[in-house]
């Protein structure tokens, strides 16, 4: 319930009184001052008037007063410079270690607010807050939208920065294997992010000329050349393959050329996959993208509108996946196996977007910043569950800048409960009994 207690200080959700310390001095509150998630006070620079004198600095706030001792704050200096306490409970004065007390407030916590956060984290019904949504006015939700696609960049700027260390900083290896974790359409993308930090840049492109050893390479460092990756149904088939048969051979030598060493076969998932997503028919088509040298991050950094970007993701296939799903699976009429615009949206959204917002903070670019913000405003929304649940809610997304926006207010704030940090759970909390029923 501290939290609570912190919600409360935070958005000065105070009884409609005159409010005095303990020891009976009147207590204005200017400023609750920010809320502070790292060690030391819970709020820093704080503003508050205590008997008319102004005061600045910080805020710590406890259920009980004893909590003060109880977590050793008196013989902490880094408490030296609070200026208030403020607890629901006051069982026991409290002071700065050399003992002259600190002035303390009682704040209780307004019983619907109690009701209401408990009710909201306990619905079992998504959105949980929906009963609000049609009140909340259409500033505040535009505003939070915005706030959530920003924070949504930022988390996959840090995701990226973080695969550029494992790329000794080679943001042409990191486009790759963020491209390659996005090919995995979410079922296969750990297996593809994966597979990505194994492929040797320098030996693929000493053989980028030769769609056969590109495909040599890719494919037997996803272990799909390995005699245990071939399903039982088709094992009897597997020698009769020629193309099987002599990438499997072209692999064994670059293998030993390269001393390259293939991941485990058995993480790619196939299970309830459409075979058009099979990781087979995707390593096919970044295959063709290296070979056709369209994967290239300049390219994709100095593209500035969808239709481009679109046009660098036009991949294909070889002229055997245009028959087959699987090595040695039953040949099937010839088609093409490209990617279509909704999952080329979705390279782009996941892929494209983030890794140009990421190079425009690390080059301190906000052109680049600007532009990535901008793609996502013009593409459609994604078609998502978390979106869908959104729009019976009462919030539609008009582009996939929203829909950017609800996976991270689903993924970060609905899903661990962190509705005290949420824009509409702050409406729904306050909001009366009474107004909640009526809806």
């Amino acid at each position: 319930m501290e939290e609570i207690l912190h919600y409360v200080w935070k958005h000065k959700l105070f009884p409609l009184k005159q409010m005095v310390t303990t020891d009976g001095r009147s207590v204005e509150v200017i400023n609750p001052g920010f809320h502070n998630t790292d060690a030391g006070p819970d709020f820093l620079d704080a503003k508050i008037k205590i008997e008319g004198i102004e005061w600045v600095g910080n805020v710590e706030i406890h259920l009980k007063a004893s909590d003060w001792y109880l977590h050793h704050h008196n013989v902490n200096k880094t408490y030296d410079n609070v200026i208030l306490h403020v607890v629901e409970q006051s069982n026991c004065d409290v002071s700065y270690p050399d003992g002259t007390n600190i002035p303390q407030l009682i704040i209780p916590i307004p019983e619907h607010i109690k009701n209401n956060y408990e009710t909201l984290v306990t619905l079992d019904y998504y959105p949980r807050c929906k009963k609000i949504i049609g009140n909340i006015s259409l500033l505040l939700v535009h505003n939070w939208l915005s706030t959530l696609q920003i924070e949504r960049l930022e988390l996959r700027t840090h995701q990226i920065k973080e695969r550029l260390k494992q790329c000794e900083y080679d943001w042409e290896h990191t486009l790759f294997v963020t491209m390659a974790r996005n090919f995995g359409f979410g079922i296969n993308g750990d297996a593809f992010e994966s597979w990505a930090y194994t492929i040797p840049k320098h030996a693929i492109n000493k053989h980028r000329n030769d769609l056969f050893q590109i495909e040599a390479i890719l494919f037997g460092q996803a272990g799909l050349l390995e005699d245990s990756a071939i399903p039982d149904v088709y094992k009897q088939n597997i020698t009769q393959d020629d193309y099987y048969q002599r990438l499997k051979h072209e692999y064994n030598y670059l293998r030993h050329k390269f001393n390259l060493t293939h991941i485990n076969p058995h993480i790619w998932k196939f299970l309830r996959l459409h075979p058009q997503n099979f990781p087979h028919i995707r390593i096919a088509q970044i295959a063709m993208m290296w070979y056709e040298q369209k994967s290239n991050f300049s390219k994709f950094i100095e593209a500035t509108s969808i239709a481009e970007l679109r046009d660098l993701l036009d991949t294909h296939v070889s002229q055997y996946w245009k028959c087959h799903y699987t090595f040695a699976s039953t040949k099937t009429p010839e088609i093409e196996k490209g990617l279509t615009n909704v999952s080329k949206d979705l390279i782009i959204i996941n892929t494209i977007v983030p890794i140009l917002f990421a190079y425009g903070k690390h080059k301190y670019k906000e052109s680049l910043c600007e532009r990535a913000i901008n793609l996502l405003e013009e593409l459609k929304p994604e078609n998502n569950h978390f979106v869908r649940k959104w729009a019976e809610a009462g919030i539609v997304c008009q582009s996939a800048a929203d829909s950017q926006a609800i996976i991270q207010l689903t993924k970060q704030y609905c899903q661990p409960h962190e509705c005290l940090r949420c824009r509409f759970g702050y409406e729904f909390i306050r909001h009366t009994p009474d107004f909640l029923k009526e809806k």
